[in-house]
């Protein structure tokens, strides 16, 4: 089969996307970890117990001493781990009320959260390893008394090590708890999602024409709900080709997938055939990767998305914050941009014989661009500089998108903000003029020299 990635879809990837974007794992391996020191570190001072240590800076105090060391370091860490990441809840709780709770999503898979999380417990269960080593000399046995210099010392500078990344992870979350940050994250992600999607050097067949069978279209009903996150592609490819079809999606990745309903089409290679809706749904049910959530894995809207909504809660009564809807509406003109500069053709999925059995059909421009739009215009009644910048994003889209057929679209929708300017704010007819001309300038590819 040859796709536009091959490595798309399959239980390994299904199993990487879920790993990489959950919190525990980072820490679970910080788990084991301190399980494998705190056992072969014992080991080793086992080996210096008869001997002089050769490390004169370790741990120098009795068995009572190591006890005392070590259940302090796993009783405060605990505790530490407990209400700090309590408190971090709480916090991120009230973030995405105020913005949007899409947003947690970007907090579970930060790394400097998980590798905090990771070494706070590493260092609880190393504790909790060496101290059940710790040995005080017996009266009535003879065994002896052991107290793990080494693995003690090491403990001790793991604790230190946790309260460094303590310090430091507390900076940071005061930083990811800004909306600045958090903007400039979600566009980081989405960035990388375009690079996957649209950028990746080899990526292939995206095509419009020459892909469609020669029967009638028979659709194709979903036998599960949820969001559509990914496809395998290649079973999907095996089940088309073995049913002589070619199957085109009514579903974008990020769409919604409701059971009972169609989600794709099926076209006979050859007229008059008639393929067997049952078996190509069940195939197209295991080929497809539902999830209750959309994630920005393969999701070009996802990222546009959030940031629409961190400027539209911006734009609600309770916030009303036109200024984070400006930096929100900046960062949608980017996207949309950078979207504006890549193919949108359907991507396809061929096989060994090079026919087109898959079609997925991508996100639109036009779509986007409504995407973008539609929510902050609807809310930005009576706030000026809203209108402002969104007179503005049209026309930076307007330069990103010439030739690409939206020409009227931008200008419909320039008309629209300055509809609303007019009946709701103190801005001028003169003004709602110039950001028609601009943006109908701009897609002429004229960009005038006067400031604004």
């Amino acid at each position: 089969m040859s796709s536009s990635r091959t490595h798309r879809g399959g239980l390994l990837s299904r199993l990487v996307g879920k790993l990489r974007g959950a919190l525990w794992p980072i820490p679970a391996l910080g788990v084991l970890l301190a399980i494998v020191l705190g056992t072969t570190l014992p080991e080793l001072d086992q080996h210096w117990a008869t001997r002089e240590h050769p490390l004169t800076f370790a741990f120098g105090g009795g068995a009572s001493a190591a006890r005392d060391l070590l259940a302090a370091i796993a009783g405060s860490l605990i505790s530490v781990t407990g209400v700090t990441f309590s408190l971090t809840v709480v916090a991120l709780q009230l973030s995405s009320s105020q913005y949007t709770p899409r947003l947690l999503q970007t907090f579970v898979t930060d790394r400097v959260v998980q590798l905090t999380l990771a070494q706070l417990v590493l260092t609880f269960v190393y504790a909790l390893t060496v101290l059940r080593t710790v040995r005080a000399e017996s009266a009535t046995e003879d065994d002896s008394a052991f107290v793990p210099r080494l693995s003690i010392t090491v403990g001790y500078l793991l604790t230190l090590g946790s309260v460094l990344g303590l310090v430091l992870f507390l900076g940071h979350l005061s930083r990811l708890l800004r909306v600045e940050t958090m903007l400039r994250d979600v566009h980081d992600e989405a960035t990388q999602t375009v690079a996957r999607e649209l950028d990746e050097p080899g990526g292939a067949a995206r095509d419009t024409g020459g892909h469609r069978g020669g029967g009638p279209p028979v659709p194709l009903v979903a036998r599960s709900s949820g969001f559509l996150v990914g496809v395998d592609e290649g079973a999907a490819v095996r089940a088309a080709r073995e049913a002589g079809v070619v199957v085109e999606l009514a579903v974008r990745i990020g769409d919604s997938v409701v059971e009972g309903t169609p989600v794709a089409h099926a076209r006979s290679l050859s007229p008059g055939g008639e393929p067997d809706t049952e078996t190509l749904e069940k195939a197209l049910d295991r080929s497809f990767q539902l999830h209750y959530e959309r994630t920005p894995d393969r999701d070009l809207s996802y990222g546009l998305r959030k940031v629409v909504d961190i400027c539209v809660r911006a734009l609600s009564p309770g916030t009303n914050d036109p200024t984070t809807a400006v930096h929100a509406l900046s960062h949608a003109s980017a996207l949309l941009g950078r979207f504006a500069e890549c193919p949108v053709e359907p991507r396809t999925c061929r096989d060994e014989e090079q026919r087109v059995r898959l079609v997925v059909p991508p996100w639109e421009l036009p779509e986007l661009l409504q995407l973008a739009i539609e929510e902050p215009l609807q809310f930005a009644e009576g706030q000026p500089t809203v209108l402002r910048r969104l007179a503005g994003l049209l026309r930076e889209f307007a330069w990103r998108a010439q030739g690409r057929g939206v020409d009227d679209l931008v200008c419909g929708y320039v008309d629209s903000v300055a509809e609303r300017a007019l009946t709701s704010t103190e801005v001028t007819e003169a003004e709602t003029r110039a950001w028609r001309q601009k943006v109908r300038q701009a897609l002429a590819g004229s960009w005038p020299a006067d400031v604004g």
